[in-house]
Parts: C-alpha cells; structure tokens; sequence
C-alpha cells in the first residue's frame, strides 16, 4: 500500500530519502484471537513517543490543511504543535483550563 507525499518531506528534500525497513512477518493466528487487526495492532512496534497521548482527528477542506501544514513549515513546528496550542486555545476561550502539550 502506498502513501500520499506529506510535506513533512519537505524538511529532508535535499538529502537522500531513507530506505525502508521491512515489514513485520506475522505470525499464525494465536489461539484466542478474535479479529485481524487486533492481532495486527499487538504485533508492531510501539513508539516511545506516542505512549500515554491520545489521538485525536478530523476532515477538514484542502484549503484548510495546506494552510495549517504552510504555516506549521513557516514556524519550524509540527503540525501536532500547532493544533496543540489551537486546542488549548479553545479551551481558554470557553473558560476551561488549557491542558498543554
């Protein structure tokens, strides 16, 4: 399955893009396993820096999303930075405290 460019790659456009490492081989169905993606999900690795966060998502137009990623380049910030401080921005604005990170 191939993905969509990201302008992340941006950042690394002058140097060589790294080579991918292979996919996990995944084993038989353990005994016990109800669905395919819960197997999936117990077999790959897990990045440190998700553990304890949560994802939160949405669809928004085009506009919006180039907007968001021009100005998260512009900044020398993630994009994750950026709707961070959106959210806690939010909260502040309707009287509840903002979280951070």
């Amino acid at each position: 399955m191939s993905r969509k460019p990201s302008f992340a790659n941006l950042r690394t456009a002058a140097t060589p893009a790294p080579t991918r490492t292979p996919e996990p081989v995944m084993p038989d169905k353990p005994s016990g396993a109800s669905t395919e993606g819960a197997r999936v999900r117990d077999t790959m690795p897990r990045v440190a820096s998700r553990e304890g966060r949560k994802q939160v998502a949405g669809f928004f137009s085009p506009e919006m999303s180039f907007a968001m990623h021009t100005l998260a380049r512009r900044q020398g910030r993630s994009l994750q930075a950026l709707m961070a401080e959106a959210f806690n921005d939010v909260l502040r604005k309707y009287g509840e405290s903002p979280i951070g990170d």
